[in-house]
């Protein structure tokens, strides 16, 4: 018996077995039970994904003897000429080569006869765009009014090329990558029934060369073995897929974040006197610190992206203390210097140029500290003070919506979460407590919950509180009073609710020195103090410079220092 490569051999011969395509299997299963089959299909997505072998599966679900059935016996007479592409009824179609008008009139011709054996006569018509015009023009009408025994189902790769009359009439399925999870379990499932032996790592090595595609997957597979046998080893995978330039990244990458222009260098020679192609090393380099920026940027949602699981911890040793933007700036001098390097006549040199520059390059701050930093040295200037100290100016913290939120203030919930197992008791002595002692330990869980909000309502005081219903009171002139009312007041709901540990109504008023309250008139006096510095720090020219040059940024938070509201 002549050898069946992997591809063929292991070829899903029921829905169950087919992966990565849940969406499509279940509408299809779901049309066959409802009796709901439409005459014409159109499967679309990247090569070996399956599509070709859904078609011959729903045939076999339409043709079965015990059918139409969502899961076919595969052993009935119509099942077996089916898998064996020998049916009657079920013709495979290579649009590439029978693509003129003259061969879609033989099909117009063919399909008013009815099946020889079956219930319906199928036409699988594979890589359909590339029929031509007049032969689309010509398949229109019988395709939207097709006999009652005759379903279309066409595969394609480009369903961009084909007519919208056409589509107009199919039901559109849309075949996505598999991901590399799934094409590791099925090459590992493979391994067991051939009896090879292979490590996980060096699976997800040959699923990652077959970029989403199963039957490219299974192929390499197929040509692993015949390089190295039943019992692979990882640098047996290495040699015959010419990944020997992987164990050059990690290395390279490290130097570049630490700036070692001169270790890159002896890097990147000893790569070439390893015979490593550099327009195909350059292509792993890019894959490499995408993979970089994937990590640093999702953090513990790598694993969603289609990277191997044991790189994942590598990747985010080498980004912990590398800010976001540094990374970001080496993908974009990589993108942007990809064309002139597949055009150079010297590779090598032109790698060496760009992998300096990149190690060369300054770490790129968030653009809210950036600014902070310039305010800060500019205010103790003016005050006639060294630009390092100590700050009692107010200072701002601004952030601009397009930037990401700086993930120390993710850690501080975090680490509020650990404190607050430690705290019922701290909270439950706050029923009895006055409003002042109630307002402070409030704060400061509020402080440990979110520090931004902390900092808006550190002028609030408690008025009430009784039968659920906190009361807080901001000055009359808050400069944050109408999103504490609108924006905040859920958030700051829901903390007050955990505080308590029960549900809280919380009810915003204003008051003025003259109000009086819980904490009298002289903490009313200090909040309006307080207030009055955040105002006049928003007048600041240098905030109302960095406000019209950044249109999506907004104050986020001010602080003002005790040497300010002293009196």
């Amino acid at each position: 018996m002549e050898y069946l490569v992997l591809a063929r051999k292991f070829r899903p011969q029921s829905f169950d077995e087919v992966a990565g395509q849940e969406h499509v299997v279940k509408t299809l299963r779901n049309a066959i039970a409802q009796g709901r089959v439409a005459h014409a299909f159109l499967f679309s997505g990247p090569r070996g994904v399956g599509k070709t072998s859904v078609a011959r599966i729903l045939a076999k679900s339409l043709n079965c003897e015990k059918g139409p059935t969502a899961t076919p016996c595969n052993q009935c007479s119509n099942c077996v000429e089916i898998t064996n592409n020998s049916s009657l009824d079920v013709r495979e179609i290579d649009g590439a080569s029978n693509r003129g008008i003259d061969e879609i009139r033989e099909l117009r011709e063919n399909v008013k006869f009815a099946p020889a054996a079956s219930r319906y006569k199928i036409y699988i018509i594979d890589e359909v765009h590339m029929l031509t015009d007049p032969a689309f023009n010509a398949l229109l009408k019988t395709l939207e009014e097709p006999p009652a025994h005759v379903i279309f189902i066409f595969a394609t790769t480009e369903s961009h090329k084909i007519p919208a009359t056409i589509l107009s009439r199919c039901q559109c399925y849309d075949f996505r990558r598999i991901p590399l999870k799934e094409i590791v379990a099925n090459l590992g499932l493979v391994a067991s029934k051939e009896g090879i032996k292979i490590s996980p790592i060096a699976l997800s090595w040959i699923a990652e060369a077959g970029d989403g595609s199963m039957r490219d997957s299974q192929s390499i597979f197929d040509q692993v073995i015949s390089y190295a046998g039943l019992d692979i080893k990882d640098t047996d995978v290495e040699e015959s897929l010419g990944l020997a330039a992987r164990q050059y990244l990690f290395r390279l990458s490290e130097a570049v974040l630490r700036q070692d222009a001169g270790a890159c260098l002896m890097i990147l020679e000893e790569a070439y006197l390893a015979g490593i192609d550099m327009k195909f090393f350059y292509q792993m380099l890019l894959k490499h610190f995408r993979n970089l920026l994937l990590v640093k940027i999702a953090a513990d949602g790598s694993s969603a992206f289609d990277i191997a699981p044991e790189q994942i911890e590598k990747l985010q040793n080498q980004v912990q203390k590398i800010s976001r933007e540094t990374l970001q700036r080496y993908m974009e001098i990589l993108i942007a210097e990809e064309g002139n390097f597949r055009r150079s006549q010297e590779p090598r040199m032109k790698l060496e140029t760009i992998i300096v520059r990149m190690a060369y390059l300054e770490p790129i701050m968030p653009l809210g500290e950036i600014i902070s930093t310039i305010e800060n040295i500019e205010q103790r200037l003016q005050r006639g003070l060294p630009a390092g100290g100590n700050n009692t100016e107010p200072q701002f913290s601004v952030n601009n919506q397009t930037k990401e939120t700086p993930a120390n203030y993710h850690a501080v919930g975090r680490v509020a979460a650990e404190e607050n197992k430690n705290n019922n008791s701290f909270r439950q002595d706050n029923s009895t407590a006055d409003l002042k002692t109630l307002c402070d330990n409030l704060k400061k869980f509020i402080k440990k919950e979110s520090a931004i909000l902390a900092a808006k309502i550190d002028s609030a005081e408690i008025l009430n509180f009784e039968n659920d219903c906190l009361t807080i009171g901001f000055p009359a002139n808050f400069i944050f009073l109408d999103e504490m009312k609108t924006k905040q007041k859920e958030k700051l709901e829901q903390i007050a609710g955990k505080f308590f540990q029960k549900n809280v109504t919380l009810n915003i008023e204003t008051f003025t020195a003259e109000n009086g309250a819980a904490n009298g008139n002289k903490t009313r006096s200090q909040a309006s103090i307080i207030n009055d510095v955040k105002r006049e720090a928003m007048r600041q020219p240098l905030l109302k410079k960095v406000m019209d040059e950044l249109s999506d940024a907004r104050v986020v938070e001010i602080r003002v220092t005790p040497e300010k509201t002293s009196s």
